[in-house]
């Protein structure tokens, strides 16, 4: 009996080193496939941020591109277009777990809502991460909303950044 109970054992403990691998990500050999999707949206404001007075950009063109963390390089790119709504999606196949891969905006299709913020504080881009190995599971990542800003502000604008409690925004009068 007691062969049979060592065997057991034995058996039941390469049970648990082969769930290990799954329980703490090995990496597989597979193809991830992944969907990046996002909105592209008009400041109207300049705020910065959607406000009741921003509007959803059809037609704006925007990037993802994808950098090795330690060299730098670039490891992948692919642009797409805003619908009606302003919403965009990109396939992507591949795992990008040493990649820093992140959304910019590339072109308006609005003449009048055209400026790419680009300030220390305000650089547009909406990262994403593109591996299995981080604890999502679904292959959807949802990126952060980007704005283009309108180059002068609508004539409402002082009314929503007083509703929104913003009395000290340079440029407009209270």
């Amino acid at each position: 009996m007691g062969k049979f109970q060592a065997a057991f054992l034995f058996i039941g403990a390469l049970c648990l080193i082969s769930l290990s691998g799954v329980a703490y990500g090995t990496k597989s050999h597979k193809v991830n496939h992944y969907k990046v999707q996002g909105m592209v949206y008009c400041d109207t404001c300049r705020i910065q941020f959607i406000s009741r007075a921003s509007t959803m950009l059809e037609g704006a063109t925007v990037r993802l591109e994808c950098r090795n963390i330690t060299a730098g390089t670039e490891t992948f790119k692919s642009e797409a277009v805003t619908d009606k709504l302003g919403m965009y999606s990109i396939k992507v196949d591949g795992d990008f777990e040493d990649d820093i891969c992140q959304i910019v905006l590339v072109k308006s299709s609005d003449k009048e809502c055209s400026e790419i913020p680009n300030d220390v504080y305000a650089k547009q881009a909406a990262k994403v991460t593109l591996t299995n190995n981080n604890g999502e599971s679904s292959d959807v990542r949802n990126a952060n909303a980007l704005g283009f800003m309108r180059k002068q502000p609508l004539p409402e604008c002082p009314e929503v950044l007083k509703e929104l409690d913003m009395y000290d925004v340079p440029g407009f009068k209270n």
